[in-house]
């Protein structure tokens, strides 16, 4: 018989370990918190009841090393693991090492993860139990008729090691990047090849089995709407689907999970073609990210069932029926405009307001690294309705104070209020169609920057009765200048302290602008961190980042033109073939990839011409800023 489990550790870190906790909490466990030398004061690290130092920074030396986890785990007195998602949750040998440590595994039995470890090896097993699948393609022998191809990873998942293929000069070297790619996300470079779905739908079942026979089929996600393959916002249940085709889906799901005797919680995941064929593509063997819908959903919390079936427990022969629907926004630190460069640095402010779900791990004044995911929040609304829902989530991200970081949160707002997302007509094209629009700078910077001016301008509460009567006298006097940037963009404002055109100052102080524009009365907040040279501005009209542009600027700050510097700290994963000084370079050309926060990121040449300095090596760490590499442009003819 399964013993109780009275002590959790929970092998992972960030809002997945805070919420696992939170459970744990409520079922009256203690709690253990593993972390790495960055992670030491985390939000994961404050909410348990105990902690393990992982010595070290990068996930191979800490999250990963399977065996300082469970003397972790043994030290603390814990008896059972949690691997949350990521990192060892898929780890069918870290699974077994658990299990012999005398330890409970809240998870799948190893051979049903090892089972679907290999996404090659699943498809065999998925065919067999009559699960739709899309048929694989020889790169070898691959045709113009076969494209456009989708590579991928056979050994991992979150969009690494993906490649999309439109033309056959381009696969063999698409081949051995997402090979290269793969061996370092997951130690494994075998890759496959099948046809890619365009707009097609990826829409999943999350699957929750017993020890006894039972496996439930909780319903249908779609999660459609990604950035390099990763998913951005989801919903429960699947909007539009007929009735036949989410039945198949949960048979499927269901039969798959039977084919290799599942215990736990767990996905399936489909393709959906736009003429409503499905396709399974791969089985998460872990809790999802986007768990959250479902619970929503459904009225369960998934982890308190995860520990119940641990412990072998039987669950209800049916689920609970569902009411409403649920949505999910992925709130990253990222600058979507910038190709989704991640973003490092002192969050200063998370504060999102609304009857909304927040699953988070920082709060405000917490450090966002280099070497992990940058996802700071997963933010849910549950409504009577599918419209109802997204309204609220919306409403809540566009009234978010996040100050500190560029984040997607303009983004998530943009595409919650998008019409094709209004009316469910969701694929995984979304954002290579409306990026560009989702992503231009607010037109209300200017007066964001008014209000910061007026605000920096206002006396302080605490100042002599004098100083604050006397920035408003009823005499024009010359304009006030400040000069600010926001993402790229320069304004300069001129003021006098009591009137602007267009624009009436009904109040001012440090903290809260009141303007009357154009006839409508906006509140700014604004905000200003001592140990920050920037202003963040916040109003019903949008978040604003300004940087006060100084009147003499610094002429060390200037570079050499065609300088490449790093757009945050990283590793240099690869420099193209050949590349040398007195190279020829063409604009756009990837010159060097980057590596960070488990993302790549191409290093482009800025303009044609010849590279005459290049200061970067495969496997080198590198700092934000740091030069790389130098681009003499060809002189126009």
């Amino acid at each position: 018989m399964t013993p109780q489990i009275s002590s959790l550790l929970v092998a992972n870190r960030g809002e997945i370990a805070v919420r696992i906790f939170r459970t744990a909490r409520d079922l009256g466990l203690a709690t253990v918190a593993v972390h790495s030398d960055p992670d030491a004061d985390a939000l994961h690290v404050r909410a348990a009841d105990a902690a393990v130092r992982l010595p070290g920074a990068a996930p191979a030396d800490t999250y990963l090393r399977g065996d300082l986890v469970i003397k972790a785990a043994l030290a603390a007195g814990a008896d059972a693991v949690h691997p949350g998602y990521g990192f060892l949750s898929e780890n069918a040998d870290f699974a077994r090492q658990v299990q012999d440590s005398g330890l409970t595994w809240i998870g799948p039995p190893p051979e049903a993860i090892e089972a679907m470890a290999s996404k090659t090896r699943a498809k065999e097993l998925m065919r067999a139990a009559g699960v739709p699948l899309l048929d694989p393609v020889d790169p070898a022998t691959a045709t113009p008729a076969d494209l456009p191809l989708l590579l991928k990873a056979a050994a991992g998942g979150g969009g690494r090691g993906m490649r999309v293929v439109r033309d056959l000069d381009a696969l063999k070297e698409a081949l051995r990047a997402a090979s290269a790619e793969a061996v370092s996300a997951f130690g494994d470079g075998e890759v496959f090849a099948e046809p890619y779905v365009e707009r097609g739908r990826h829409v999943e079942v999350q699957i929750l089995a017993d020890a006894h026979g039972t496996v439930w089929a909780l319903g249908t996600r779609d999660c459609s709407l990604q950035r390099r393959h990763q998913k951005v916002i989801e919903e429960a249940p699947a909007p539009g689907l007929p009735d036949t085709l989410r039945e198949s889906l949960h048979a499927a799901a269901v039969a798959a999970a039977r084919a290799v005797s599942y215990r736990g919680a767990g996905t399936v995941e489909f393709l959906v073609t736009a003429d409503g064929r499905p396709y399974f593509l791969e089985m998460n063997t872990r809790l999802q990210v986007e768990h959250p819908v479902t619970e929503a959903v459904f009225g369960l919390d998934l982890v308190a069932l995860q520990l119940r079936v641990a412990e072998g427990a039987a669950l209800p022969l049916t689920p609970p029926q569902p009411t409403g629907h649920a949505v999910e926004a992925r709130l990253y630190a990222e600058d979507p405009a910038q190709d989704w460069r991640p973003q490092t640095g002192v969050l200063h402010t998370l504060d999102i307001p609304g009857q909304v779900r927040i699953d988070t791990g920082f709060t405000g004044g917490d450090t966002v690294g280099i070497h992990y995911d940058p996802m700071l929040a997963k933010v849910v609304a549950h409504a009577p309705t599918r419209a109802e829902a997204v309204r609220a989530l919306a409403h809540a991200l566009a009234g978010a104070r996040i100050h500190g970081l560029t984040t997607n949160r303009e983004l998530l707002v943009g595409s919650l209020r998008h019409p094709e997302f209004g009316a469910a007509q969701l694929d995984t094209g979304f954002y290579d169609r409306h990026l560009a629009a989702l992503t231009e700078t607010a037109p209300d910077a200017g007066t964001a920057a008014l209000a910061a001016a007026l605000a920096e301008a206002a006396p302080a509460p605490d100042a002599p009765l004098a100083a604050r009567l006397g920035g408003w006298r009823n005499v024009r006097s010359q304009p006030q200048t400040r000069r600010y940037t926001s993402a790229g963009s320069e304004y300069e404002v001129q003021y006098h302290p009591v009137d602007h055109p267009g624009v009436r100052v009904l109040s001012a102080e440090r903290h809260l602008v009141t303007l009357e524009v154009d006839g409508i009365r906006r509140m700014f907040h604004v905000k200003r961190n001592s140990n920050s040279t920037e202003v963040y501005v916040d109003s019903v009209l949008g978040a604003h980042t300004l940087t006060p542009v100084p009147r003499f600027p610094d002429p060390q700050d200037r570079t050499e033109p065609g300088s490449l510097l790093a757009p945050m700290p990283g590793t240099v994963v690869r420099v193209a073939d050949g590349l040398a000084p007195g190279s020829h370079v063409t604009a756009g050309q990837p010159l060097l990839w980057l590596e960070a926060m488990k993302m790549e990121h191409r290093i482009l040449a800025p303009a044609s011409g010849t590279l005459t300095a290049l200061h970067a090596v495969t496997g080198q760490q590198v700092e934000f800023g740091a030069l790389l590499a130098v681009v003499q442009e060809e002189p126009q003819p």
